[in-house]
């Protein structure tokens, strides 16, 4: 039997691919992410896929009542080196850049928020592959 004060707690990739102020996702998965650290386990990726990838809007400007949930994000992931990494597919597809997508299809600005990043695929499946742990935070039934 391994000795348990030495094991060290398992890793977690997560998944968001619901929207901020469509579904909970984003909510759930900040607060799901949040316990994970404060019980001293590691964030391996945090990945936003499809419509997911809203979170990562600058644009992003809820009413002052409502919980400013990129701005959430931006903090717990710079509080603890996490980079939460955009699909490039899905944020092509809903219009969402970085300063090097804007300039390669000529558009005139990037509204990526600071602090996420555009990644393929390739990251996502790299990180499935050496975390322990996967969870998703869907945004339909």
């Amino acid at each position: 039997m391994p000795d348990i004060s030495t094991t060290s707690k398992p890793g977690y990739s997560l998944v968001i691919t619901g929207a901020p102020y469509v579904s909970q996702a984003p909510a759930t998965a900040h607060a799901f992410c949040q316990t994970l650290l404060e019980t001293g386990h590691k964030i391996d990726l945090v990945f936003l896929y499809g419509d997911g990838v809203h979170l990562a809007s600058a644009l992003n400007t809820p009413p002052s009542d409502e919980t400013d949930w990129t701005s959430r994000w931006q903090a717990l992931a710079g509080e603890h080196q996490i980079t939460p990494v955009v699909c490039i597919a899905s944020a092509l597809r809903r219009g969402l850049l970085n300063d090097e997508e804007a300039r390669r299809y000529e558009k005139p600005a990037a509204n990526l928020a600071n602090g996420f990043a555009i990644a393929g695929l390739g990251e996502w499946v790299q990180a499935v592959t050496s975390s322990d742990r996967v969870v998703y935070f869907h945004g339909g039934a």
